[in-house]
């Protein structure tokens, strides 16, 4: 009994460590970004290839000088899910508006990737004497700047002036019904020389947590780097500043992104070319600013000669069916972006959460709805789990019932604790009574029912997911507070079938723990809340019926344990 009410106790308090762990580090303000002291030059911003990613080349070479930002021009593509923005310096894409999401605080507004209330950019550009980076000032050519219904892509095409004879263009391609973006370099030597140049592509952004996050619901934000040697890797903001980033720097396979909650933007070159992975620091940007980005050889152009390369970019939500099928091979229709649906932030236990996540996709599949799909879901864990439950609610069903006569064994012989233990496990041998029956059965079910909360907690499928009534989005915390408060009753209700504890202080702490989870719940997202709420009438139900069952007619040496227990009391 009391080994039972030490493992709750220390789930209780554990839960509470990793709350305020994620509350401080979401209150914590951000260090403030450090001053240069001296003047540096801006062509330093572009990347530089390792010498032994070079290869042949002879020479590290140097980014050309940085455009006048008056000169600049913003141009907006339109396609069937976003409104793309571009500018001219550098060709950068500096804003992408998602159609099919709201904003989290304006629900009349869409929500924003790139550009908004955070600096946070697509860059790319080459390495090279004279090429453009993403500091250079291109002009667009002239075409059309909406997806037409008729049309499957649309392409922009930006130049930059020639240097020494070198024409070079980047052509963004826009698909229907699609979050990739092909970016193309085209480079035509007209020069005397053989050029062999470096592309690099890279996400800058600042560290500010997306809109929406808070201490209730935090999750990853920042780069992240996969090949197949290392796997998924997240680099924290706090170890670029450290200089302690880890990761692995080379390989001819892998992708590079930026994640948040949510959403993610990533480039995802061919698999089987060599590359360069980095992550820094922007110095002198005054918010603290840093660009995580891949460089990659590209084919040498003789004299007279052209020569181009191309690399996707993902910018969207984490759809799970979307960032699997850009995981497969490009044979097989995908991009070859391995290990892609890492990005959705599962926490540590996605070994569950992603099978999870599976069924309840499958479930709504079949009914189109996310907040009944979550009520089945809960249903069918529950039901899987129903053995273990009933064994834990019989436990403690019994537990319930002798309560009185363990109470009398404490008051003969509290003053004897050999005697006590002694007569409390002859009543429990009496009774056949497990102490820890009601607590293991419990512990088996915990890592499930964290993965659960993880799976709902990182779906974008329940960003402005309705269900029903007021519940209009799935992945924001109830309007009215209503399913929180349900909650908190639920929980209330639980507590009255548990059974009473001996100790005073361990009565009340039982007693306040509804009242403490449910205030924290009153800021989840109502997904969540449902699932917890439909988690616990399940749980009551089955533990009612039980526990009228072993009180009214269970046995004790030929006596109704309840009745057992009233003698007892006599």
């Amino acid at each position: 009994m009391d080994n039972r009410r030490l493992i709750l106790l220390f789930v209780f308090f554990f839960s509470l460590i990793l709350l305020w762990g994620e509350w401080t580090k979401y209150s914590n303000p951000q260090p403030p970004a450090s001053v240069a002291t001296s003047t540096t030059d801006p062509a330093a911003a572009a990347p530089q290839p390792s010498v032994s990613l070079q290869k042949d080349a002879t020479a590290v070479p140097t980014a050309g000088e940085p455009a006048s930002v008056a000169k600049a021009e913003t141009i907006t593509i339109k396609t069937d899910l976003y409104t793309a923005e571009v500018s001219t310096l550098g060709g950068d894409i500096v804003g992408l508006e998602l159609n099919n999401y709201k904003a989290v605080e304006d629900k009349a507004s869409n929500f924003k990737l790139f550009g908004a209330k955070h600096r946070y950019a697509a860059q790319s550009g080459l390495i090279g004497d004279g090429l453009p980076t993403h500091k250079s000032l291109f002009t667009a050519v002239p075409g059309a700047r909406e997806l037409g219904a008729g049309s499957d892509k649309l392409q922009l095409r930006l130049e930059a002036a020639a240097v020494d004879g070198v024409k070079v263009a980047r052509i963004y391609t826009f698909h229907r019904d699609s979050y990739l973006i092909d970016v193309t370099f085209e480079i035509d030597n007209g020069s005397e020389k053989t050029l062999a140049p470096h592309a690099y592509y890279q996400l800058q952004r600042d560290a500010h947590v997306p809109e929406g996050e808070n201490w209730a619901v935090s999750t990853f934000t920042g780069p992240a780097v996969y090949t197949t040697q290392d796997k998924f890797q997240k680099v924290e903001f706090a170890d670029i500043d450290k200089g302690k980033a880890k990761f692995n720097a080379k390989a001819d396979n892998g992708w590079l992104a930026m994640v948040q909650h949510y959403f993610v933007a990533a480039w995802a070159p061919v698999p089987g070319t060599q590359r360069e992975y980095y992550v820094r620091k922007v110095e002198g940007s005054g918010d603290p600013l840093y660009s995580a980005g891949l460089i990659l050889p590209v084919a040498a152009a003789e004299p007279g000669g052209k020569t181009q390369i191309s690399t996707p970019l993902y910018a969207g939500p984490q759809i799970q069916k979307t960032l699997e099928q850009l995981a497969q091979p490009v044979a097989g229709g995908g991009i070859g972006a391995e290990g892609l649906p890492l990005v959705v932030d599962y926490g540590w236990l996605t070994i569950l959460a992603a099978p999870i996540f599976w069924a309840l996709e499958k479930i709504h599949d079949l009914i189109g709805n996310w907040g009944w799909a979550i009520i089945l879901l809960t249903i069918g864990i529950k039901a899987m789990f129903f053995p273990l439950s009933a064994a834990s609610y019989k436990s403690m069903a019994k537990m319930r019932a002798v309560a009185p006569r363990l109470q009398q064994l404490k008051e003969r012989f509290g003053d004897d604790k050999q005697r006590l233990n002694q007569e409390m496990m002859k009543l429990y041998s009496s009774e056949k009574i497990n102490p820890l029956g009601g607590c293991l059965p419990v512990l088996v079910q915990i890592p499930v029912f964290i993965a659960l909360y993880w799976a709902l907690l990182g779906a974008v499928e329940m960003r402005d997911a309705p269900w029903a009534l007021w519940i209009t989005d799935l992945s924001s915390a109830d309007p009215y507070y209503v399913l929180p408060v349900i909650m908190v009753v639920t929980m209330l209700v639980q507590t009255k079938l548990n059974p009473t504890p001996p100790d005073p202080m361990q009565a009340k702490i039982m007693m306040a723990m509804p009242f403490i989870f449910g205030a924290m719940f009153f800021f989840f997202p109502s997904g969540l809340v449902l699932y917890w709420t439909v988690n616990n009438l399940l749980s009551i139900a089955q533990q009612w019926k039980i526990t009228r069952d072993i009180e009214g007619g269970g046995k004790s040496g030929g006596k109704p344990i309840a009745k057992a227990a009233n003698d007892a009391k006599a």
